[in-house]
């Protein structure tokens, strides 16, 4: 013990700010790593993991344990292999999100604005209509990310986005009617589409606990792409909606068009940066 405080104090007299530096880019690599895994199980096998650290080090630093320390040092190699397999639905997610740092805004025509107002107008008022009814429905609105892997597995229509539309696609016992509809600029490009569940542990820390299939796989297309991804919940007829990983519950028709408008405003996107676009949250409103 007196020999690691020894050598903490000898980095300490060492430190400049070159190692300052080096200091924090560390700790924000850390950081980063905590926050792609927040909210999943993942953070479970990592605080497992650290624990197991933490307490060989204790072990083979303060006990002369030889045997012991020999089967930590073999071990030990093995285990740098096996996090990149236990971590692997992190580290793509990880590796898509340094990917949309390169995205380039997809500029559309004059009408670009008009449209999209239009389609934005449509959902709010299919969403409202629907949860009046107590009718499930998932819509996923694309950004900035394509969603051709998802389009292909449900029915392409190439349909303008209208209300009515939306709720006879999502009428009870409909053909169509489970899966998700996606929309693209003022398209209704597919509907019955299948959406990744999310593995996050949201839904499941939900005081009501009745978010099913559908809240699932709203987060976990928001956690795959930049998509926004509007649900009706069949049971309650609330609305909600996801983006990022994040989900808003219990809005009405008002705040739904206002989110949506955040959300998706085209002119706006072309301003904005990789972070604003991708994580609105951490930006609140001038006016609010």
């Amino acid at each position: 013990m007196n020999e690691l405080l020894s050598d903490i104090l000898f980095i300490f007299q060492r430190l400049d700010w070159l190692g300052v530096i080096d200091i924090l880019l560390v700790t924000l690599i850390f950081f980063g790593v905590l926050y792609l895994v927040r909210d999943t199980q993942a953070m479970l096998l990592l605080r497992g993991i650290i624990l197991i650290l933490v307490l060989v080090a204790l072990l083979t630093s303060l006990v002369n344990l030889p045997a012991f320390s020999w089967l930590v040092r073999t071990v030990l190699p093995g285990l740098v292999i096996a996090i990149p397999v236990i971590f692997a639905p992190e580290i793509r997610r990880a590796l898509e999100r340094i990917g949309r740092a390169g995205t380039f805004v997809r500029v559309g025509g004059k009408n670009a604005g008009e449209e999209m107002y239009q389609t934005i107008q449509a959902t709010v008022t299919a969403a409202a209509r629907l949860s009046a009814r107590q009718h499930g429905a998932l819509i996923i609105i694309e950004r900035f990310d394509r969603l051709d892997d998802y389009t292909r597995t449900g029915i392409s229509l190439q349909a303008s986005v209208t209300p009515e539309l939306l709720m006879q696609i999502f009428y009870p016992n409909t053909p169509l009617h489970d899966g998700a509809v996606v929309v693209s600029g003022s398209q209704i490009v597919a509907a019955a589409c299948v959406m990744p569940l999310s593995s996050s542990g949201i839904l499941a820390r939900s005081p009501e606990r009745k978010m099913g299939l559908r809240h699932r796989a709203a987060l976990g297309i928001s956690e795959a792409s930049d998509a926004i991804a509007v649900v009706v919940s069949e049971e309650t007829g609330a609305i909600s909606i996801a983006h990022s990983g994040r989900i808003i519950r219990r809005l009405d028709a008002e705040r739904l068009e206002n989110v949506l408008t955040a959300f998706y405003n085209p002119e706006k996107s072309r301003k904005e940066g990789f972070f604003k676009r991708h994580f609105p949250y951490l930006f609140p409103r001038q006016d609010e």
